[in-house]
């Protein structure tokens, strides 16, 4: 891994990155941006879910106006995390933070699919049904601690040192 970052911190694109100081600065802004909109997209479903925002909804009409703005964001996210890992690629690919975050986003997304697959089809079954369920309770609960760790994790890469030896080591 290390080989890679180093050669990935020798491309034209990531030194132009390194050169210019305003780039990282202004896409790490819209990189937060974007996680305040996913995180208020998944806390607004997971509220209706529990019950307690948006009960002049069903659950399929919050899903219908939040998970656009989700998954927008996600792919403004996935843009500019492309820029700062090339930006600075042997911070970002050498941290065990990096790793951990890039893992729990599989995860979200991996349970973000599924429940708004099966909320399309079943949609009357959820508001009768599902959402009374600790199962579905459970599901949004785990959600939220996902994409709060996901922020966590994101602020960590900048003190990976608080893992110690668990993070990789560049070869000098």
């Amino acid at each position: 891994m290390n080989d890679f970052a180093q050669w990935l911190a020798g491309t034209q694109l990531s030194l132009a990155i390194q050169i210019h100081l305003w780039i990282i600065p202004t896409v790490q802004s819209i990189h937060i941006v974007c996680i305040g909109i996913v995180l208020a997209s998944v806390f607004m479903i997971a509220l209706r879910v529990f019950g307690w925002s948006g009960r002049d909804q069903t659950l399929q009409q919050t899903t219908r106006r939040f998970c656009p703005w989700l998954w927008a964001a996600l792919v403004v996210l996935l843009v500019t995390g492309a820029l700062m890992v090339i930006g600075e690629p042997v911070r970002e690919l050498m941290s065990l933070s990096f790793w951990l975050k890039m893992s729990l986003i599989l995860i979200g997304i991996v349970i973000a699919i599924p429940f708004q697959l099966a909320l399309s089809r079943n949609g009357r079954n959820w508001e009768d049904d599902l959402m009374n369920r600790w199962t579905t309770k459970s599901l949004a609960i785990l959600t939220l601690l996902v994409w709060c760790s996901i922020v966590v994790l994101g602020r960590l890469i900048a003190y990976d040192h608080v893992w110690g030896n668990w993070s990789l080591r560049p070869i000098v």
